[in-house]
């Protein structure tokens, strides 16, 4: 019965979380993020240590790592990403759970390769391949040049063009195809004209198989647009269900697929993009 009563006091007790890395911390974070999720209703604080990439640093992050351990509270989670075997010792030192992604796979796949690693930290998200890095840069331009129907003569060129109603999620979903991937990512919000006759500029129906289409709950959609204009018929609902409703009729006349972004975030929206149009990532994460 004790043994009950605790675990049911250490899980709904808040639990300190740690990201630490010897770079960004971006990769822990997701490594973590995605861990985490998992346990509805527990509640996690968390914390970034970027740039542990000296012995000084290492030891004052398992300091603060420690200093969240203490006796009256469950033990902090440590998510970790770091390269360099000393480095990583040291901060294992700290009191708490420890998880870290080069600790549990790097030797494994060390000995399966036949070759060994080369412990150095920042070769995953720095520019070491600048040809990569400038098709990032590249892509990002396109997606900028290209929003909210910006430069429509630049649709030859894009890989993805998505299309959907004001506020329905185009802009950020084609800002991280660009960033992420290198993907050229246009977008073009449907017009109150195109709307209300159903149909689709010449332009974009010259590219229909470059178009993919975003939705959104009316729901959703009206709180977003609240927050940006809340004045006029933009935000209210009868203007929304309108939108969406006729934005659909349009996806299926012209065969556009489409998915609706309510409950999904940007990687997921994005995923969901380049496995339907089959496009292919210019670069990789």
């Amino acid at each position: 019965m004790f043994l009950v009563w605790k675990w049911t006091i250490l899980a709904m007790a808040e639990r300190v979380v740690f990201f630490v890395s010897d770079q960004t911390g971006v990769t822990a974070e997701t490594l973590g993020h995605s861990l985490i999720t998992q346990f509805a209703g527990q509640n996690f604080r968390q914390m970034t240590l970027p740039f542990i990439d000296s012995e000084d640093k290492a030891l004052a992050a398992v300091r603060t790592i420690d200093a969240t351990a203490v006796d009256d509270k469950p033990q902090p989670i440590v998510f970790s990403t770091m390269v360099q075997p000393d480095l990583r010792d040291i901060v294992k030192r700290s009191k708490g759970l420890h998880l870290d992604m080069f600790d549990a796979f790097l030797d494994l796949l060390s000995e399966e390769l036949g070759v060994q690693p080369q412990y150095e930290p920042g070769l995953a998200h720095g520019v070491a391949d600048v040809d990569l890095y400038m098709k990032r840069i590249e892509a990002t331009n396109f997606a900028l040049a290209n929003d909210d129907g910006g430069v429509s003569q630049n649709y030859d060129a894009a890989d993805v063009i998505l299309v959907g109603v004001s506020r329905s999620g185009k802009t950020p979903t084609c800002l991280y195809l660009a960033m992420q991937y290198g993907v050229y990512a246009a977008n073009y919000p449907l017009t109150d004209d195109e709307l209300e006759t159903g149909t689709l500029p010449d332009f974009l129906i010259r590219q229909k198989d470059k178009l993919f289409g975003l939705t959104i709950e009316p729901d959703r959609l009206q709180e977003v647009r609240k927050e940006r204009r809340a004045l006029g018929r933009y935000a209210t609902a009868p203007q929304v269900r309108f939108e969406l409703r006729e934005a659909e009729k349009i996806f299926r006349r012209y065969g556009i697929p489409h998915v609706n972004t309510t409950r999904f975030s940007i990687e997921e929206i994005s995923s969901r993009i380049l496995d339907s149009t089959g496009v292919e990532r210019r670069v990789r994460p």
